[in-house]
């Protein structure tokens, strides 16, 4: 699928853009899908903010949950200080994650298919495993931040195999929150895995925490390009790649959803925070 052009761009510069790899069909079933299941969400059931600035606004219980279901996490500046929603509920939803792919038939379509298998394959992915998605709402002027990271540190391996797969559901500009990234960043020594998130489980309950594992700074503006794309176009990037996006303060949301492969081939850290149980196997794109 991928030309040897492409190739090269992606070992050299850690991702790749590819527009137009979803119809606009495919686009409006997941939107549609996707503001559905706001729509039955009950904020009365409770709910955690998602916040990558304070992981502590992200309750463990829930978030382990989500690795087998359908969770609703809402945005940071969508609640106030005693939790109520300052905003329309259909505007105060960071992100759904994180097992649609497997559990919705919506998702699963979007998911899975010969065009992102021979992908995978051509990226290196053997056996792939897909681990996780994520609708990510960025919602209309409190869309939150994302910090810089990489996603190698909530999927470690063994070799470090994670590679991201990340469909543009909507225009993403520099306004609205696009992705910035740092090209050639997953490579040499700027490719050092800098923190991995675990799940440390001493003590009765456990709890899950950012582990920091090197002090090299994170990209700068000198170092970093905006990634700005049209709907229907997919990123993938490696999982060592450092990126991030902006909050959105425009008036346009940047809905995104993204999948995060690794090899069945690699050794699956047993620390990582998201594990599936024998009733829910993690499965590939196909």
């Amino acid at each position: 699928m991928l030309t040897p052009s492409q190739r090269t761009t992606y070992a050299e510069q850690g991702f790749l853009v590819l527009p137009g790899f979803k119809r606009a069909d495919e686009l409006a079933a997941l939107s549609a899908r996707a503001r559905a299941l706001v729509d039955d969400f009950d904020p009365a059931a409770g709910a955690s903010r998602f916040s990558t600035r304070d992981r502590s606004l992200v309750a463990d219980e829930r978030l382990l949950a989500s690795a087998e279901a359908m969770h609703c996490f809402f945005e940071e500046e969508a609640l106030d200080a005693d939790g109520r929603l300052v905003v329309p509920k259909a505007r105060s939803i960071n992100k759904i994650g994180h097992a649609m792919h497997d559990l919705d038939p919506v998702f699963s379509a979007f998911s899975k298919g010969p065009a992102l298998a021979a992908l995978a394959a051509d990226l290196g992915l053997q056996q792939p495993q897909v681990w996780q998605s994520m609708v990510i709402f960025k919602q209309p002027e409190i869309g939150g931040e994302v910090g810089w990271h990489q996603d190698a540190s909530f999927f470690e391996t063994e070799p470090i195999t994670v590679t991201t797969f990340w469909f543009a559901i909507e225009d993403a500009t520099l306004d609205n929150g696009c992705l910035w990234a740092e090209p050639g960043g997953h490579r040499g020594e700027r490719g050092e895995l800098r923190e991995r998130y675990v799940h440390d489980k001493s003590g009765d309950r456990g709890r899950l925490r950012m582990e920091k594992l090197s002090t090299r700074p994170w990209p700068s503006g000198d170092t970093a390009v905006p990634l700005p794309v049209e709907a229907g176009t997919l990123i993938v990037f490696h999982g060592l790649l450092p990126h991030y996006s902006a909050p959105n303060r425009s008036p346009r949301s940047r809905m995104a959803y993204t999948l995060h492969a690794t090899c069945a081939t690699a050794r699956y850290s047993p620390r990582n925070w998201l594990h599936r149980s024998a009733a829910l196997p993690v499965r590939g794109f196909q």
